[in-house]
């Protein structure tokens, strides 16, 4: 067993990692609102505990056996996300919070009961892979920000960030869900508004909102 803390920390540099090629101190600091020398002294106690490989001004990684934990702790996270928004019917700018209060404390049990009547599912509500049980993540399906799009380029929104609450509810009122197909009309350069057509309905998307939105299954 190990402290909310540590499943915090590895957690946290697990979803970094996916992100950036080199999670610093400072970068874990602002995500986890930590003082940086905190976050420094907890980084030589998992390095120390062979979880991470540290080294100052280099960064950190998680080795094999912090990867593991913090992929488990990312499945329970996002299967109690998909039971709160279909079992319960939670808002989905709601389920993160909620799930960050649960995810350290169900058993194995529950986490397999949720799975079960879940339907064995593959994806949270905002569409980012569920962990299997034996830790493995699939990677099969290339997504991309919508910002890396060209004018007449259609996709499906295969993921939305869940990093901002007030974002979701945005989108969730356009019915920018995972699964809906976009086609993109315009673009106003540099990193300007995107305008996009969903549903025969046409949205305009600015660049900081768009690239939060991951799609996949790009058509020219």
């Amino acid at each position: 067993m190990y402290t909310q803390a540590v499943e915090d920390y590895l957690k946290t540099i697990y979803e970094l990692q996916t992100h950036h090629a080199t999670v610093s101190t400072t970068m874990l600091a602002e995500h986890l609102s930590i003082a940086p020398a905190s976050v420094t002294g907890m980084l030589k106690k998992l390095a120390e505990m062979r979880l991470v490989d540290y080294e100052r001004y280099q960064g950190v990684t998680l080795t094999p056996a912090g990867e593991k934990i913090a992929l488990e702790v990312v499945r329970h996270h996002r299967l109690i996300e998909l039971y709160l928004a279909e079992a319960l019917g939670v808002p989905w700018d709601q389920v993160h919070d909620e799930a960050e209060k649960w995810e350290h404390v169900i058993s194995e049990d529950i986490e397999d009961r949720m799975d079960a009547a879940l339907g064995y599912p593959t994806t949270d509500p905002h569409g980012a892979p569920i962990p299997t049980r034996q830790g493995e993540i699939s990677t099969s399906t290339k997504r991309v920000p919508l910002t890396d799009l060209r004018v007449g380029q259609s996709a499906t929104i295969a993921e939305v960030s869940d990093h901002d609450p007030a974002l979701l509810r945005q989108l969730g009122k356009m019915n920018l869900y995972p699964q809906t197909g976009i086609t993109v009309l315009a673009v106003a350069p540099p990193d300007g508004d995107i305008t996009i057509r969903a549903d025969d309905v046409r949205f305009v998307l600015p660049h900081d909102t768009a690239r939060y939105i991951l799609v996949s299954d790009i058509i020219d």
